[in-house]
Parts: structure tokens; C-alpha cells; sequence
């Protein structure tokens, strides 16, 4: 059954709402393999690891770029002044506007720096830039990278190659519930039962590398990826669930009659 819902990033349309990384296979044909497994209409690419100006590069040679969008992504970079470069390199190398920007100044756990991260957005967005920034679930800080002009924002479910899941779902509840970008659902996501969790929450797309990358076999759980994603898109679409679960916060202290603010309402 073909099932007419389209994802819109941008001026770009896709029917995947899965998107694959590259990082971490065992070798370009698995990884080959799992894309197309996947169906998946965008897969990423770490700017450190590909050469961009050769055609026959071992990662780019086995990605179609006819039918996929080839997102770079800043991985590695410690500040925004190394994103911000990575990201022109990537453009006068050929590569368009389109970037994951990902900024991560510790190396243990590889979470994403959220000042650093909005300032480099900033910059790229009007440098022309499709950005899409990988980040905290911070829902006040996705509300700021949509400000500035992000295509969609990239929370993290847990740690990038953790494979724990949704540790940050309350958050990601409230981040789609707020958003009038695409939501997509970053790092942490190891089962396929994860990936459904997401879209069923109301998440726009998902996107998944190690959970795919070091499986026994890529080219299937790619497969069971797919389908898990289209299940708990088809989920939320059909049963009516809301992106939140009716979370509000409950002040424990008086928001009125203080600095003049009595004026105030909480709805």
C-alpha cells in the first residue's frame, strides 16, 4: 500500500521519512546495502571522513546522488567557527546548501554545544544555508534555531551510538508540540520499536546510523528501521495522538504581583 504523505524540508519534498548516516559499517557495500534497504531519501555524511571532490571516494561512490540528498554534516567541529567552515568547504567542494550542523566540543559524550550551535545557525542561514541542527532536546533552543531560519531541528533521544532510546521523550513531546519546522529525532534510536515510538509521538522523520551500521545484518534491520518508522507514522496520522501529551508547567511559585507583572497570564 503507498501511502501519500510527504515530508517537506525546505523547498524539497520526500516520501522517506527515515534518514540514514554512514558512519561505522563495516564496509561502503553494507552500508550500500542498508541504504537502499531503507528507501531512505537523505543520508548523511561526516565532512572528516569523505572527500568530497573525488567521485570515486569508498562513501560517496556507493550513494546515488540522483535520488538522494547528500547532507553533510559538521561532526567534529568544537565550536561554531569550525562548524561555519566545514559547511563553506563542503558548499565550494560541491556539496549545496543543504547541512546537518553539529557542534561538540566534549569528546566523551558527543553532546551538541547549544550556544555555539545557534550561533553558527545563525551565520549559515544567512549564508544561504539549509540548516539542520543537531541538538539538545531544549525546547526553548528549538524555538530560537526556527527563529533564525532552520529547515527542522534534530533533537537527540539519548547520546549519539548509545542505542538507549527515548530518554528524552517528555521533552521531544513538548519540542513537537511548539515547532512549526519539521521535528526529526537524532541519535540514541537502537531498536526499530524506537524509531516507531518517535513518529508515533508525532516526530516528522527520524534519522539512525549505529543501530543499523554494527547490526549482525545492515541490510535487514535497515529494512525493519523502514517499516517501523512508516507503522508509527501511520499511528499517529490514523489515531488521532497529539505531538504532546498535554504537558504544561505548573508554577510552584505566584507569577503575579511581582515586578509589576500582575497583569500577567498563564494559560
Amino acid at each position: 500500500m503507498e501511502i501519500q504523505d510527504e515530508l517537506k524540508l525546505g523547498d524539497k519534498i520526500f516520501k522517506s521519512r527515515l534518514f540514514i548516516g554512514t558512519g561505522k559499517f563495516s564496509s561502503p557495500q553494507d552500508m550500500k546495502k542498508a541504504i537502499l534497504s531503507s528507501e531512505s531519501e537523505i543520508v548523511t555524511v561526516a565532512l572528516r571522513r569523505v572527500e568530497l571532490e573525488k567521485e570515486d571516494d569508498d562513501i560517496l561512490s556507493h550513494i546515488d546522488r540522483t535520488k538522494i540528498l547528500l547532507l553533510p554534516n559538521t561532526s567534529g567541529a568544537r565550536d561554531s567557527e569550525e562548524a561555519v567552515r566545514l559547511a563553506r568547504l563542503a558548499r565550494s567542494l560541491g556539496a549545496g546548501e543543504w547541512v546537518k550542523l553539529e557542534v561538540t566540543p566534549d569528546p566523551v559524550y558527543l553532546l551538541p554545544d547549544p550556544i555555539e550551535t545557534l550561533k553558527a545557525a545563525e551565520i549559515l542561514v544567512k549564508e544561504g544555508f539549509k540548516v539542520m541542527p543537531y541538538i539538545n532536546a531544549d525546547p526553548i533552543l528549538c524555538k530560537r534555531l526556527e527563529e533564525v531560519g532552520c529547515v527542522s531541528v534534530m533533537p537527540l533521544g539519548s547520546p549519539i551510538g548509545s542505542n538507549r532510546g527515548l530518554k528524552t521523550k517528555a521533552n521531544i513531546e513538548i519540542i513537537i508540540a511548539m515547532s512549526k519546522i519539521p521535528v526529526v529525532v537524532d541519535a540514541g534510536l537502537g531498536e526499530p520499536s524506537h524509531a516507531a515510538e518517535a513518529m508515533e509521538m508525532g516526530a516528522d522523520a527520524v534519522l539512525v546510523n549505529t543501530a543499523i551500521a554494527i547490526a549482525k545484518d545492515p541490510e535487514k534491520i535497515a529494512l525493519a528501521f523502514k517499516y517501523a518508522t512508516i507503522a508509527g507514522r501511520l499511528s499517529f496520522l490514523n489515531r488521532g495522538r497529539s505531538g504532546s501529551s498535554g504537558i504544561k508547567a505548573s508554577a510552584s511559585s505566584p507569577l503575579t504581583g511581582f515586578l509589576n507583572e500582575e497583569s500577567r497570564h498563564v494559560s
